[in-house]
């Protein structure tokens, strides 16, 4: 799809155009970042949908190590069979979810559709001489992941109704953490490069840093943090179209180890929503990292792997 649109080309135009978000050049100490992000609902409580949809928008700012500041509302709903009570409650789940990052939510827009879907497009700042992209991991870096894997199956159980509520509130603690001590704890220590894992999963988005860095990894799947229902609901097939699809797109872009459990191919390409970041890092400051990610109350920091000589864009998965 994207071969169908132009390339956008200017000097001011920082980072590649695939990165998480649009850095833009304003002054010499300063850039702006944009990006936009909605979603359909994930969980069955309306705030707390808005407080995932909201957390879910605002993570690819701190994907490129800056600062949001500013978002607007955006959202589809269906007026005419829906109250508008349940609209109320995830805006306000997403107005607070923004206030916790220190954006300001300045409106909006809105359109009827038949299914209710929310997000925002969010404005971000940063230096531009300290944006972090995706093309900067080299060999030798190791590989760490600040949220477990597994939303996108236990989102898909809870709309098939195999999920309870106790998972279902785990799952959304889970979510609506924000990455935004992550990034701080990222740009303090430095990082090679960056990215947060969401639709395309982790070996997708682990793709997408790859290709842009010219180089290869490898992932231990012991090492891969996981919720551990997940592996029983991909089991019992409750897997999203989403995690199916990237799996596809994969298959000949990662050498699975022959002793890999059936199910780890899902888990480690499950569509995530609002999941963490991961980072390339020198394996020298990796404890340090690490210890940092603890202490900005990162629910994981864990090292999933390393990056190696290699084909551009490949990996492999050992257990």
């Amino acid at each position: 799809m994207l071969s169908f649109l132009p390339c956008a080309q200017n000097e001011n135009l920082l980072g590649g155009t695939r990165d998480d978000a649009a850095v833009y050049r304003l002054l010499p100490e300063l850039a702006v970042v944009q990006t936009v992000d909605f979603i359909t609902p994930v969980v069955n409580d309306p705030y707390a949908f808005g407080a995932v949809a909201a957390a879910n928008a605002i993570s690819d700012i701190y994907a490129v190590g800056a600062r949001p500041v500013l978002a607007l509302n955006l959202t589809c709903f269906p007026v005419k069979t829906l109250s508008l009570s349940y609209l109320g409650q995830i805006m306000k789940g997403g107005c607070d979810k923004a206030a916790e990052a220190g954006v300001v939510v300045a409106g909006g827009h809105s359109v009827e559709d038949s299914a209710p879907k929310y997000g925002m497009a969010v404005t971000g700042v940063v230096h531009p001489d300290r944006v972090v992209t995706k093309g900067g991991a080299i060999e030798g870096d190791v590989l760490i992941l600040t949220k477990p894997l597994g939303t996108g199956i236990i989102t898909t159980a809870i709309d098939r109704g195999l999920a309870g509520e106790e998972l279902e509130d785990k799952v959304s603690r889970i979510m609506v953490q924000l990455n935004k001590g992550a990034a701080e704890a990222m740009v303090a220590v430095g990082v090679s490069a960056c990215t947060d894992v969401s639709g395309y999963g982790l070996m997708g988005h682990l793709h997408e840093m790859m290709m842009a860095s010219g180089i290869s990894a490898r992932v231990s799947l012991k090492k891969v943090p996981v919720i551990a229902e997940t592996w029983e609901l991909a089991q019992a097939g409750a897997v999203p179209n989403g995690t199916h699809n990237n799996y596809r797109f994969l298959r000949d872009k990662v050498e699975w180890g022959q002793q890999l459990p059936p199910e780890a191919r899902m888990v480690l390409c499950d569509a995530q929503t609002s999941g963490g970041l991961l980072m390339a890092v020198p394996s020298e400051r990796a404890e340090r990292l690490q210890a940092a990610l603890l202490d900005a109350g990162c629910i994981e920091a864990a090292i999933v792997g390393e990056v190696v000589s290699g084909p551009k864009g490949t990996m492999t998965v050992t257990p």
